[in-house]
């Protein structure tokens, strides 16, 4: 049986002291481990590296991802640190597809992306759902003209619940949208209301009533735990309404507060540095909570972050492809991408990445070329996020022995009860999955340690 409230509570009391200061309050910074290394080591004096790689023939033994990122939203929520606009017009928002589009025919004409195909395919954001059917399938058209999707294992789609209606999902569907994942974050409309935003629980419901009779390959349902005025009760309850609905997998996140956030805004002037949201070892033991109430469910943890209902037909292809070191053709504002192990990142606002693709060439701000211990480490430190890794994959690859090279970090994360080494095989705890994040920095090189809120 799923613990109490008021067992949760006794536990959250005695697992509270933290190992370190940062584990216990939320503060400012993102400490979500997305890529490596960290982003503020990529400068715009390392985009020629980006241009060197596209001019070299393709790959025979890479994938190939295709990311597009719709800056455009209803409502700007207080924690949301994206690019993003509220503020579009229909015109201003078809100026910037068909500058997306400009964007992909650069790409295609390069050596090292003509005539690939894209193993996955990924819509995010901002609010892809908030264009417009038409919108919808005349850009999706267009970058099937260029990157066919005939062979493509999976299309992921990012939705709020608001901006859903039936015909727009029969569209999604048609379009060829495998993956269809909710933003719906909580389902209580005074927290929805307060962390800003823009749907309310009813939209969610109609919109989790309309995916699921229209077939979708897998629906997810994101939920954030620790949000603003948020309760051990509230976090119960939406868990219990989730498993409830019934969808193909859950992806929950904890709730953190990266700088150009309005709440962070509001903490400065303030004078504040502790965010009003729950502390680490609250929201890491409502995670904990809800992954065994998952279990107790039907559905399997299959990382720091998710559970699946079936593991056997719910995969994630985009995550598990990228985390093994595929390329990733990434067009529209601020989106980062990566080729050949350097990475990039577009211009970060609207008028810089226009100006650019009418000048002829590519919007890109920023890069960096990495060398073969860094990619190394990105997809060690990635692949730990799922809770197993094997090591002989990183000898086999890179000619690296991740016991070895690391030996002093598993023995003392060994000895704290995070990770183990059994074999072949690096096993993450339930305990290390739930901090997972503040954790991989042990196995960055030393000069990267000090940049995870940058």
């Amino acid at each position: 049986m799923a613990q109490s409230t008021e067992g949760l509570k006794n536990r959250v009391e005695k697992l509270s002291t933290p190992l370190d200061p940062e584990a216990e309050q939320t503060e400012v910074g993102n400490y979500f481990v997305a890529n490596y290394p960290p982003f503020s080591f990529w400068t715009p004096e390392h985009v020629r590296a980006i241009d060197d790689v596209l001019e070299q023939p393709a790959p025979t033994d890479t994938n190939l991802g295709v990311y597009f990122h719709i800056p455009f939203c209803r409502k700007r929520c207080h924690f949301c640190y994206f690019r993003v606009y509220t503020d579009k017009n229909a015109g201003e928002i078809n100026e910037y597809l068909d500058a997306g589009i400009r964007e992909f025919e650069r790409y295609a004409k390069k050596p090292y992306l003509a005539g690939r195909k894209p193993q996955f395919v990924y819509f995010g954001g901002g609010t892809p759902s908030y264009l417009s059917v038409s919108q919808l399938q005349d850009l999706t058209n267009r970058m099937k003209d260029l990157f066919p999707w005939d062979e493509t294992e999976e299309v992921a789609f990012e939705a709020e619940p608001g901006t859903l209606t039936e015909k727009k999902l029969e569209a999604l569907r048609d379009i060829g949208v495998t993956r269809l994942s909710l933003g719906i974050e909580n389902f209580d409309d005074h927290i929805l209301e307060l962390n800003g935003r823009a749907h309310r629980s009813r939209e969610a419901y109609r919109a989790l009533g309309f995916a699921k009779t229209l077939g979708f390959d897998q629906v997810n349902i994101d939920l954030i735990a620790g949000m603003m005025d948020e309760t051990v009760e509230n976090w119960q309850k939406c868990v219990d309404i989730a498993i409830e609905q019934e969808p193909d997998c859950v992806t929950i996140y904890q709730m953190e507060i990266p700088y150009n956030t309005t709440i962070f805004k509001e903490m400065k002037e303030a004078g504040k540095i502790t965010a009003p949201v729950a502390d680490w070892p609250t929201k890491r033991e409502w995670v904990d909570w809800a992954f065994n109430r998952f279990e107790e469910a039907g559905y399997t943890v299959s990382s720091a972050y998710t559970v699946v209902k079936n593991p056997e037909t719910t995969k994630f292809v985009y995550r598990d492809s990228l985390w093994e070191g595929a390329d990733l053709l990434s067009a529209g504002v601020a989106s980062f991408g990566h080729f050949g192990g350097v990475h990039y990142q577009n211009q970060a606002d609207v008028g810089p990445y226009t100006s650019e693709l009418e000048k002829g060439g590519l919007p890109i701000f920023r890069a960096y070329p990495t060398d073969p211990d860094e990619r190394f480490i990105r997809e060690f430190v990635l692949q730990l996020k799922l809770g197993k890794t094997s090591l002989s994959y990183f000898e086999k690859k890179y000619g690296v022995k991740p016991a070895e090279r690391f030996s002093a970090q598993l023995k003392q994360l060994n000895e704290q009860g995070y990770m183990s080494v059994d074999g072949d095989t690096i096993t993450v705890s339930r305990e290390g999955l739930l901090q997972v994040d503040r954790l991989l920095h042990g196995f960055f090189l030393d000069h990267h340690r000090d940049a995870r809120y940058t």
